[in-house]
């Protein structure tokens, strides 16, 4: 009887942080204005989107020697999770809050099957966190040359 109980209230609890942490179908939306722009880095590359204000809004960096993706956008405050919605797949993760710098970030392998979901995304993809609207970007080539930098 208890760990039915215990069980219940497990499923109660990951379908709340679901709920939370949800991405919307963005398929419709339209991205904000603005460009990305791509540079090299001393240790990879960076894709960084800003508005038509000049201000980062996401940026997405490779560290060539560990071959990771850190996904990283502008926040007030901490958030369990960073969700991404693409055409084809939608995923949480788990991330992290600096305060120093205000952006919250997820670090993701090189070859991890989202990382091509952004680049071959239809039109848009979105990033949010639990909490806030998502941000929806134009799907660009600049993200894309990021992760074959990290790949090569």
């Amino acid at each position: 009887m208890k760990l039915r109980i215990a069980a219940a209230f497990v499923l109660i609890a990951a379908t709340s942080l679901h709920a939370q942490t949800a991405m919307p179908d963005l398929s419709t939306a339209t991205p904000i204005a603005g460009n990305w722009t791509y540079s090299s880095t001393l240790d990879g590359s960076e894709a960084v989107f800003v508005n038509a204000a000049a201000q980062p809004q996401l940026t997405i960096r490779c560290t060539r020697a560990a071959r990771r993706l850190t996904i990283a956008k502008p926040a007030t405050g901490a958030s369990p999770f960073l969700s991404i919605w693409t055409s084809a797949q939608v995923r949480s993760l788990p991330a992290s809050f600096n305060p120093a710098t205000a952006r919250i970030s997820a670090d993701v392998s090189a070859y991890d099957p989202l990382l091509d979901a952004i680049a071959f995304s239809r039109g848009r993809f979105g990033v949010g966190v639990s909490g806030g609207p998502p941000l929806v970007l134009p799907a660009w080539a600049e993200p894309a040359r990021v992760v074959e930098d990290c790949r090569a």
